[in-house]
């Protein structure tokens, strides 16, 4: 419901009768008393008046709440309640993320895995009319998450992600592979894949060109993406003393990542860093916008009734009074 609205509010414009019949009144009630004084009422001034004397000015103000509430009643009060009936094309979208070892590298703030998770999850959240499922890879891949649209628990299973889940090593052909199967028998109008790495394919039994062959005679466009800054950076490295960090050569296999890009029909972005990673994601949003169609019904209901009631009961009363009670004093 959207509140009070009225259907001819031009009568409204009649409330300014009502401060005229105010003044009109005071006026006739000064009017009221004598200005000739005879000597032989003077007894009389200073006689009391009676509480009914004073309580017949109650007739008038129900006559003018009365006269009020009628012309709300002529500008037709009225409420209104919105229905939306909406229609989408959705896209299907399977995010592929590299859990390998080197996405604990610390050239993104925390580190790389959560740096793109956070922004993961971000991007889910802007699109709540898709099914988006998720798909983990390293040196094997899984699917963490199948394509749903129910966003809270894709999110929290995205939360639970972590390096060393799974084997380590860089298996980008069987995570694309992996995610393909996921989206492959999709009945959406747009199938899409978001892959994210920061290596060299290393591990699988699938090429990444192979799987992005098999991709494109599914009509799934590839858009991926390589994480890591430019130069070197500081990776995790186990030691006799525990974990310590070393700056280490940053490895992209961007030829690759390009070529499925390119096959598929799907774009390569690389991102040095957070702000870069959230300008991927944003870009690849715009360029993947799902269809929605929204049509809006109104239904009103008239509320002229009860005005209506109530100023008739004023107006009834007022009469009934004045011809009765006040009879004498009006």
């Amino acid at each position: 419901m959207n509140g009070i609205k009225f259907a001819q509010p031009l009568f409204l414009y009649l409330l300014v009768l009502i401060p005229v019949m105010v003044a009109f009144y005071l006026l006739k009630q000064q009017k009221a008393t004598a200005s000739l004084r005879m000597p032989g009422l003077q007894p009389f001034v200073n006689a009391s008046k009676t509480f009914r004397h004073y309580l017949r000015h109650i007739l008038f103000a129900f006559r003018t709440l009365a006269v009020t509430l009628l012309i709300i009643v002529l500008a037709r009060p009225q409420t209104s309640d919105q229905f939306q009936d909406m229609s989408t094309e959705g896209i299907d979208i399977v995010l592929a993320l590299d859990i390998s070892g080197s996405m604990l590298a610390q050239d993104f703030r925390p580190n790389r895995i959560e740096a793109a998770k956070n922004v993961a999850i971000e991007f889910i959240s802007g699109r709540p009319y898709d099914r988006i499922g998720l798909v983990v890879f390293s040196g094997e891949s899984f699917t963490q998450c199948p394509l749903t649209t129910d966003h809270a628990v894709l999110i929290n299973l995205l939360r639970e992600v972590q390096s060393g889940m799974i084997e380590d090593g860089t298996a980008i052909g069987m995570g694309l592979a992996t995610a393909v199967n996921r989206i492959k028998d999709s009945e959406a109008k747009s199938k899409v894949i978001i892959l994210l790495t920061d290596g060299v394919n290393n591990r699988g039994e699938i090429a990444p060109a192979t799987a992005a062959g098999i991709a494109k005679t599914f009509g799934i466009r590839v858009y991926t993406i390589g994480v890591g800054t430019q130069g070197v950076a500081p990776y995790p490295v186990q030691t006799p003393y525990g974990t310590q960090y070393q700056d280490m050569q940053v490895e992209i296999d961007e030829t690759i990542l390009r070529e499925i890009a390119q096959t598929t029909g799907g774009k390569y972005f690389r991102a040095t860093d957070n702000d870069k990673l959230i300008q991927v994601y944003n870009e690849i949003d715009k360029l993947e916008k799902s269809k929605i169609d929204v049509k809006q019904f109104n239904r009103k209901e008239e509320k002229f009734l009860l005005p209506a009631l109530i100023a008739f009961c004023l107006l009834l009363f007022e009469i009934l009074a004045r011809n009765t009670i006040f009879r004498n004093l009006t």
